[in-house]
């Protein structure tokens, strides 16, 4: 494949990217939540699910497909489940959710979720994050505010 045809590719690439986007909500500007939730608590295996409560419809998501589907324990007994499942679990009005509890035998590995209403906004979220330096949920859930207001969802 010559240079064209690489950058071709990289081109649908972006566009099947962009058009599986889900689509933001009124006044949410996504760049900027992006940078904030990726400065407050994010990596590599953090997910942060925002939706409209009742339908689940997702109107944002931070994070790859490989944090966001990953089953992780409950921290309430020995199910697990992932990020969607939390979500999924939210009863309306959603309630505040916030778990935390080693992933390792040595406790060097945790997993942290966090999930409740979006303040102001007819949204809730779900957030998971899991590995050594992972925050607890209650942590999570002040910096995931935070990173809400400065993208105005608020």
């Amino acid at each position: 494949m010559g240079r064209w045809g690489a950058v071709l590719g990289l081109t649908a690439a972006a566009v099947l990217s962009f058009a599986c986007a889900p689509a933001a909500p009124e006044g949410l500007d996504t760049t900027i939540l992006d940078r904030e939730i990726g400065q407050r608590i994010g990596g590599p295996s953090t997910c942060v699910l925002v939706a409209e409560p009742g339908s689940g419809k997702i109107v944002y998501r931070y994070g790859l497909s490989t944090a966001c589907e990953r089953a992780l324990p409950t921290c309430q007994g020995p199910a697990t489940e992932t990020v969607q499942d939390l979500l999924n679990g939210l009863a309306a009005p959603a309630e505040a959710v916030t778990r935390s509890c080693p992933t390792t035998s040595d406790g060097s590995r945790s997993v942290g979720w966090s999930a409740g209403p979006v303040a102001g906004r007819d949204l809730v979220f779900a957030a998971v994050m899991e590995g050594e330096r992972a925050l607890p949920g209650r942590v999570m859930t002040d910096r995931l505010a935070g990173a809400f207001t400065a993208a105005g969802l608020d």
